[in-house]
C-alpha cells in the first residue's frame, strides 16, 4: 500500500506540473490588441461578418424563456439571425420560440423542424446540418454560431467570439460555458466535471497550433463557414455522440485553429437538481468517451482508485497502523490533489471545503463510467431525451 501511495504523489506532481496546467482557470476568451487608447479598436457595423446562430432544441421550453431573449437580445453591430431547430419536440419549444421573439423582438429568428434523423445520425447533429443548411440558403454567413438551447449569453458574448476569431485568426472558437450551481449535489459534481475535462483535454495544449490535442465545449461554438466546409462537418462527425470534440478534432485535422477555454458571460441555465440528473448527464456519454473499449474501461477505474481513491485510503490506513511513510504519503498526495482543485471552485464561486471531498466525486464519476459500460452491453447505449445510440458502425 505504501508503494501505492508513493505512486499517487509522483502521479499528482506530474499533473500539478506537467499536464498542461490543466487545473488552473486563466485560459479565458483573447482579447484584441490594444487599440491608442488601450481599448480593444472597434470597427465599422459594415465590417462585421455576418453571423447565423444554430440552436439545436429538443423539448426544452423550461429553459427557453432565459435562454433564447439572450440570444435575441445580441447586441452585434453586423448582420446576425437566429435559427432554432426544433428537433421533434413535445412540449411546444417551437411555438414558445415563436413567442419570444414576438414579445421581445431582437434579432430575427427562423423556428424550423427536420424531422427525424435519418440513420446514421445523432439528434443534435442532425438539427445542426439542417440549421447550416437553412442559413446558408437564406445569407451566406461568415461565422456559424452553434449554442445550446439552454446557454444564456451576455449581450456582447458574439461581438466578442467574432472580435477573438478575427483578431487571432480562428477558425473555431468555444468557451466552456458557467454551468449552474445551486443545489448541493451540484456543487459537489458540477465544478469536478470541468476539472475533469480539462483534465483530459488541457486547455492550453488544445490551443497550440501544431499540437494534437483538441477539444470543444458543444455549449457555445463560432465556426468559421470555410472551415466547416473544408473539415466535411458535420457530415463527417455525424454518428458522434460526444460531438463537440469531434467537431474539433474534424477542423483541426483540416488544418483550422482552434482555441478553448472557460467563459466569463456565458452561462447554462439547465438545472441538475439531483443525483439521478446528474448522473445520467455523465453517464450517457461516459463509455463513448472511452471509445467503446473494454481495455480503457479497466484502466480508468484502475487509473481513478490509484490516483484519486488511494490518498485517502493510504492516510487513514497509515493513521489506524502506526505506519509513518504510508500517512505521510497519503497525506501529500491528497494535499495536491485539493490543491489542484482550488482553482477550479474559485471559478464557480464556491466553498474551498469541497477541495478534499474530490476522491468522493472522482468515486462518482468512477460508478457512472461504469454504469455507462454496462447499459451499452445492455444495448441500451447512450440515451438521451427519448434517444438511444448504439456505437458508431465506423469511426466518423
Amino acid at each position: 500500500m505504501t508503494w501505492i501511495a508513493a505512486g499517487a504523489v509522483v502521479v499528482w506532481l506530474w499533473l500539478l506540473l506537467g499536464q498542461g496546467f490543466f487545473w488552473r482557470t486563466d485560459v479565458r476568451l483573447p482579447r484584441t490588441p490594444p487599440g491608442e487608447h488601450g481599448d480593444p479598436p472597434d470597427e465599422a457595423p459594415g465590417d462585421w461578418p455576418s453571423v447565423a446562430i444554430v440552436v439545436p432544441a429538443r423539448d426544452e421550453a423550461a429553459v427557453l424563456p432565459v435562454s433564447l431573449p439572450s440570444l435575441l437580445a445580441q447586441d452585434y453591430p453586423g448582420p446576425a439571425e437566429v435559427f432554432l431547430i426544433d428537433d421533434g419536440s413535445s412540449d411546444g419549444t417551437g411555438k414558445l420560440a415563436r413567442e419570444l421573439a414576438d414579445s421581445d423582438g431582437g434579432l430575427p429568428l427562423t423556428v424550423s423542424s427536420p424531422g427525424e434523423p435519418e440513420p446514421g445520425w445523432t439528434g443534435k447533429l442532425w438539427a445542426v446540418r439542417h440549421g447550416i443548411a437553412l442559413a446558408k440558403s437564406t445569407h451566406k454567413s461568415e461565422f456559424l454560431l452553434l449554442t445550446d438551447a439552454d446557454i444564456a449569453h451576455e449581450p456582447d458574448s458574439l461581438r466578442e467570439l467574432v472580435r477573438a476569431a478575427r483578431a487571432h485568426g480562428l477558425d473555431l472558437v468555444s468557451q466552456m460555458a458557467r454551468l449552474r450551481v445551486t443545489t448541493g449535489w451540484e456543487r459537489l459534481i458540477v465544478p469536478a466535471f470541468v476539472y475533469f475535462f480539462a483534465q483530459l483535454y488541457p486547455f492550453r495544449w488544445v490551443n497550440r497550433r501544431r499540437g494534437r490535442w483538441a477539444a470543444a465545449a458543444g455549449g457555445c461554438v463560432l465556426l468559421r463557414r470555410e472551415a466547416a466546409e473544408r473539415a466535411g462537418v458535420p457530415e463527417a462527425i455525424r454518428q458522434a455522440v460526444i460531438d463537440d470534440v469531434a467537431l474539433a478534432r474534424a477542423v483541426k485535422r483540416s488544418g483550422g485553429a482552434i482555441w478553448l477555454g472557460l467563459a466569463d458571460r456565458v452561462d447554462s441555465v439547465r438545472p441538475y437538481p439531483g443525483l439521478g440528473e446528474l448522473w445520467r448527464m455523465v453517464s450517457r456519454s461516459a463509455y463513448a468517451q472511452l471509445r467503446h473499449n473494454p481495455l480503457l474501461l479497466v484502466g480508468t477505474v484502475a487509473g481513478l482508485a490509484v490516483v484519486y481513491l488511494a490518498p485517502p485510503v493510504a492516510l487513514c490506513a497509515g493513521a489506524l497502523t502506526g505506519r509513518p511513510a504510508l500517512l505521510v504519503a497519503g497525506a501529500v498526495a491528497w494535499a495536491l490533489m485539493a490543491a489542484t482543485y482550488v482553482p477550479m471552485l474559485r471559478y464557480y464561486r464556491q466553498t474551498l471545503w469541497l477541495a478534499p471531498l474530490l476522491p468522493l466525486t472522482a468515486l462518482l464519476y468512477l460508478l457512472m463510467t461504469v454504469d455507462s459500460a454496462v447499459r451499452h452491453w445492455r444495448g441500451q447505449g447512450a440515451a438521451w431525451k427519448g434517444r438511444t445510440y448504439a456505437r458508431p458502425s465506423a469511426a466518423p
